[in-house]
C-alpha cells in the first residue's frame, strides 16, 4: 500500500509506497530521510494527534491507504555557548529589577500600595444613598437569567454611576442557591417579599400577580413568575377552578410576553405583588427590617425530579448513586463526570476518609490507567489487537500488503446497506481492481467474504471467485455453492471442506431470496423464480480459469439474477454443501454480450483504480528499471569502459524505437432522453454546464452529479429538492425542520429566505435526478 507524508507547514508532501500494514515506523523514517533531506533522529511524525514511535506498526496506528502522516523536523539543540549567554543575560535581569525596586534605601511593596488605594463599596456611601430598602432585609429579587422571582438577602448597596445617586445596586444573595454567589441587581429587580395570598374572589381579570408555574413541564411545580391573569373559570368545587394567564418576564410587569398558559397550583398560592416601602414611614422600614411580617417559605421546583426532595425517601439520583442513603451527606464524594454521589464506604474498595485529590472520577466514569499513554511514553498495544489470532500467530507472512487490509476510504451512502436491487448510478459492466473498491461502491460491502445479507432478510450480493470446487458458471445461469464446512481458524482465508455445511446465517440468508418456502432439510424451487429478491452478482478475475465469463482483471458488475432453486447434496469433497441455482434477470444486456460490451464502449466504463494507485506502479517500474540499469553499469564497469559505453549506446538505441502518437479516444456523450431532461432543469443551467462539460466516462459523470447535488443538510442526493432564490438545492425535509426551528434562512449561504417562504419542489430538477439515480428515494 501507500501513504500521504506532508511536513506541517504544507509546502513539502511525497507519496511513500511499498508499504504493508506491519511496516515499522523506523523504516518509514528511513524512507522518508531521501525524500526530505532529514535524517531519522529528527523526525517527529504525527497521525490523528499520535506521535508514531519506533517499535510499533502502521497498524497500530490505524494508518490505511492513501492516509496523510504529518511530519516535523526536529530543531537543532542549543550549544553550550548559546546556553552559558542565556544564563548571563537572565542574571543580569534579576540584578537590575532587584535594584529597581530599592529607592533611597526604601524598599516598596506594590501588593501594599494597592490595598491602600482599595475601599469597601457601601461603607462610605450608605449615609447618602437615596434607598428604600436596607442591608441585612429580605426581599423578592429577579433572577436575570431566567426572569423567575427568588427569595435573597442584601449583603450590601453600591451606585452604578458615581455621578448619580439615585443609580443603586443591590448585592443580594438567593436563598436556596448551593453557591452564596453576589449578584448585582438594579432598583427594578427588587421589591418587597411577596405575603398576601389571594383568594379566589380576590382574583380578577387583568391584574398582575406572581404565581408558581413550570414553562417546561406545565403539570409539575416550577419557580415563581409575574402573570397577567386572561381568563377565570369558576367550578363547582375548588379542583375544578381554572385560571389562565399570560407570562411576564420583562423588567416593566405591564410587559407581558409567550403565550397564554393554565396556572396549575391556585389554592392560597396566588400572591399579591407588594409595593415599595415609603422611606418616611420607619415603622414600616423597621418592620420589613425585622421580618416580622414575613410569610412561609414558597414552594418551589424540586432539585430532584424523582424523590421530589423527600428526606425520608431513598434516591440513587440526589443522593448516593450505590445505596441511595441521604445520609451522611460529609462522607459523600461528587463524580466531576457525571455529577452522581458516593458514600465513601459504599465504593469498592471502600475509603477510609475523603481523598484530597482535586478531581474524582466514579467506578462507571473512571479510565482505565493500563490504557491511558501519558506524557512522553510510547504507544501500548491494545486489548483488542492482543486478541486477534495474527497476534499470536507464529505465521512469517506479511498480511499487511493485502489491499482487503487498508479499509475503506469512503462509504455508500446512497441507498441503505439492506437494498436489494441495482444500486443508483452504477451501471452493469462496472469493473474494479479491488475488492475494497466494490464495497466503496455499494454493490458487495464485505471485503473477503462471498455473500452479503442476513439470515432474517435475505441475500443482497454475492462474489463468483472460484473459492468452491462444486461452483459451475454458464453466464446466463449458474450453480453456487454455500459458505461454511470449512476450518479458517489461524487467520486462514480459504481452507478445503472438513465438514457439511448448515442452512444458516449467510446460506439461509441466500435461500431466502428464493420464491419457495424456506426448509431447511430438503430445500426448496421457485414455481416463478423471477418473483424472488434481487441478487446483485460479481464476478471476479479469480474465476477466469474455472469460467470464461469471467473479467480478464478486478471485478465486475454483471447485473440482477434471482434464486431458481435450492438444495443440499453430496459435494466432491465428500460433505453435504448447500448448492443454488442463479438465472439472470435484468433488463440491461451482459457484459460478454455483443450489445452488453457495446454498451460499455457507449458509457465509456473502465477499469476504476484506487486514488494513488497508478502513481505507485509508475514510481515502483521507474525504481525497477533505475536498479536494472544501475546493475547492467556495473557490469559493463567490469569489462572495460570504452567497450562497455560504445555496447550501452547500441542496447540503448535497439530498446527505444519509436512510438507511434496514442489513438483520441471518444468521450462520453448523454443520450437525447438524459438531455432533454438536464435542458428542462432551467433553474440550475449553469450548474449543468459545469457538470457536462469535458465528459469523459459515465461514472465520472455519476460521480460529479453527486457532489454537485448533495444537500448541505443531510450529505446526500437531494430528495424532493427545492432551489432556492440563491440557487442552492436543499432537500424539502431538511429546510422545513429548519423552518421548525425558526432558522429561515438558506443553510448554504445564509440568505434570508422569510417566514413566508414557498417550499416548492423543482420537479424538473427531481425528474431528473431520478432518471441518473433510479431507486435512490427508496426509503427516503
Amino acid at each position: 500500500m501507500w501513504i500521504q507524508v506532508r511536513t506541517m507547514d504544507g509546502q513539502r508532501s511525497t507519496q511513500v509506497d511499498q508499504l504493508s500494514k506491519l511496516t515499522k515506523i523506523e523504516e518509514l523514517r528511513i524512507k522518508l530521510e531521501a525524500a526530505f533531506e532529514v535524517s531519522p533522529n529528527m523526525q517527529r511524525l504525527f497521525f490523528r494527534g499520535k506521535q508514531l514511535e519506533d517499535g510499533h506498526t502502521l497498524f497500530d496506528y490505524n494508518v490505511g491507504l492513501n492516509d496523510i502522516v504529518q511530519l516535523m523536523i526536529r530543531t537543532a539543540p542549543p550549544s553550550a555557548d548559546d546556553e552559558n549567554n542565556g544564563k548571563k543575560e537572565s542574571k543580569k535581569s534579576e540584578n537590575k529589577g532587584s535594584c529597581d525596586s530599592i529607592v533611597n534605601g526604601h524598599v516598596s511593596n506594590d501588593d501594599e500600595d494597592m490595598e491602600d488605594s482599595k475601599s469597601e463599596p457601601g461603607t462610605s456611601e450608605d449615609q447618602t444613598l437615596k434607598s428604600v430598602y436596607k442591608k441585612g432585609e429580605m426581599i423578592d429579587a429577579k433572577d436575570p437569567t431566567m426572569g423567575a422571582w427568588f427569595e435573597a438577602k442584601i449583603m450590601d448597596i453600591s451606585l452604578a454611576d458615581e455621578t448619580d445617586l439615585s443609580s443603586i445596586l443591590y448585592h443580594v444573595v438567593f436563598d436556596g442557591y448551593e453557591e452564596d454567589e453576589i449578584h448585582k441587581l438594579p432598583e427594578n429587580a427588587i421589591r418587597p417579599i411577596a405575603r398576601t395570598a389571594l383568594t379566589w374572589d380576590q382574583i380578577s381579570i387583568g391584574q398582575i400577580v406572581m404565581a408558581n408555574y413550570n414553562p417546561d413541564e406545565p403539570d409539575e411545580r416550577g419557580y415563581w413568575y409575574d402573570f397577567k391573569i386572561t381568563k377565570k373559570y369558576d367550578g363547582l368545587t375548588r379542583n375544578s377552578r381554572e385560571l389562565y394567564a399570560r407570562l411576564s418576564l420583562g423588567t416593566n410587569t405591564e410587559d407581558t410576553v409567550s403565550q397564554e398558559c393554565k396556572l396549575k397550583f391556585i389554592d392560597k398560592e396566588i400572591f399579591k405583588i407588594e409595593s415599595p416601602p415609603d422611606p418616611s414611614n420607619s415603622e414600616e422600614s423597621a418592620n420589613s427590617l425585622n421580618g416580622k411580617t414575613s410569610p412561609a417559605k414558597r414552594q418551589v421546583k424540586p432539585d430532584c425530579n424523582y424523590c421530589k426532595d423527600n428526606p425520608n425517601k431513598s434516591c440513587k439520583h440526589c443522593a448516593c448513586h450505590k445505596c441511595g442513603g441521604k445520609e451522611n451527606p460529609g462522607d459523600q464524594l461528587l463524580c466531576d463526570e457525571c455529577d452522581m454521589a458516593y458514600h465513601i464506604y459504599c465504593l469498592v474498595p471502600p475509603l477510609e476518609k475523603i481523598p484530597d485529590d482535586d478531581e474524582w472520577y466514579c467506578p462507571l466514569c473512571k479510565n482505565d490507567t493500563t490504557e491511558i499513554i501519558h506524557a512522553g511514553e510510547k504507544l501500548r498495544e491494545s486489548k483488542k489487537k492482543q486478541k486477534m489470532a495474527s497476534a499470536n500467530s507464529a505465521s512469517n507472512r506479511d498480511w499487511g500488503k493485502g489491499m482487503a487490509c487498508v479499509g475503506r476510504t469512503k462509504v455508500c451512502s446512497i441507498v441503505p446497506p439492506n437494498h436489494f436491487g441495482p444500486i443508483p448510478g452504477v451501471p452493469v459492466g462496472s469493473a474494479w481492481k479491488f475488492r475494497v473498491q466494490v464495497s466503496e461502491a455499494g454493490i458487495h460491502r464485505p471485503h473477503v467474504s462471498g455473500i452479503h445479507g442476513r439470515d432474517s432478510d435475505g441475500a443482497y450480493s454475492i462474489v463468483l471467485a472460484g473459492g468452491y470446487e462444486d461452483d459451475l458458471d454458464n453466464g446466463e445461469e449458474f450453480f453456487y455453492t454455500g459458505s461454511g464446512g470449512r476450518d479458517l481458524s489461524g487467520n486462514k482465508r480459504t481452507a478445503e471442506q472438513s465438514c457439511d455445511q448448515t442452512l444458516t446465517k449467510m446460506n439461509r440468508a441466500l435461500a431466502k431470496n428464493c420464491a419457495a418456502p424456506l426448509s431447511d432439510k430438503e430445500g426448496g424451487e421457485a414455481k416463478n423464480w423471477k418473483e424472488g429478491k434481487a441478487v446483485r452478482v460479481v464476478r471476479s478475475s479469480k474465476l477466469a480459469k474455472h469460467s470464461k465469463y469471467a473479467p480478464v482483471d478486478g471485478n465486475r458488475y454483471d447485473g440482477i439474477y434471482k434464486v431458481v432453486k435450492y438444495w443440499p447434496e453430496k459435494g466432491k469433497s465428500g460433505f453435504i454443501v448447500w448448492r443454488y441455482l442463479l438465472r439472470r434477470d435484468d433488463e440491461t444486456p451482459a457484459p460478454w454480450t455483443k450489445e452488453g460490451k457495446k454498451l460499455i464502449q457507449e458509457l465509456g466504463l473502465k477499469m476504476q483504480y484506487p486514488e494513488g494507485f497508478l502513481e505507485a506502479q509508475a514510481k515502483k517500474e521507474e525504481e525497477k528499471k533505475k536498479q536494472q540499469k544501475d546493475k547492467e553499469q556495473d557490469k559493463e564497469s567490469e569489462k572495460g569502459k570504452g567497450k562497455g559505453k560504445g555496447k550501452r549506446k547500441r542496447d540503448e538505441g535497439e530498446a527505444s524505437p519509436q512510438k507511434s502518437p496514442p489513438s483520441k479516444k471518444k468521450g462520453y456523450r448523454l443520450t437525447a432522453e438524459t438531455k432533454a431532461l438536464l435542458d428542462a432543469d432551467t433553474t440550475n443551467s449553469k450548474l449543468w454546464t459545469e457538470v457536462t462539460t469535458a465528459l469523459q466516462d459515465y461514472p465520472t459523470f455519476i460521480q460529479k452529479v453527486e457532489e454537485s447535488f448533495t444537500c448541505i443538510c443531510c450529505q446526500d442526493v437531494v430528495y424532493q429538492p427545492i432551489t432556492t432564490k440563491c440557487f442552492h438545492n436543499i432537500c424539502k425535509s431538511c429546510l422545513q425542520r429548519s423552518f421548525k426551528a425558526e432558522v429561515f434562512s438558506c443553510p448554504a449561504c445564509r440568505t434570508e429566505l422569510g417566514k413566508n417562504y414557498k417550499l416548492t419542489v423543482n420537479t424538473s430538477l427531481d425528474a431528473a435526478l431520478k432518471h441518473l439515480f433510479p431507486g435512490y428515494t427508496k426509503g427516503r
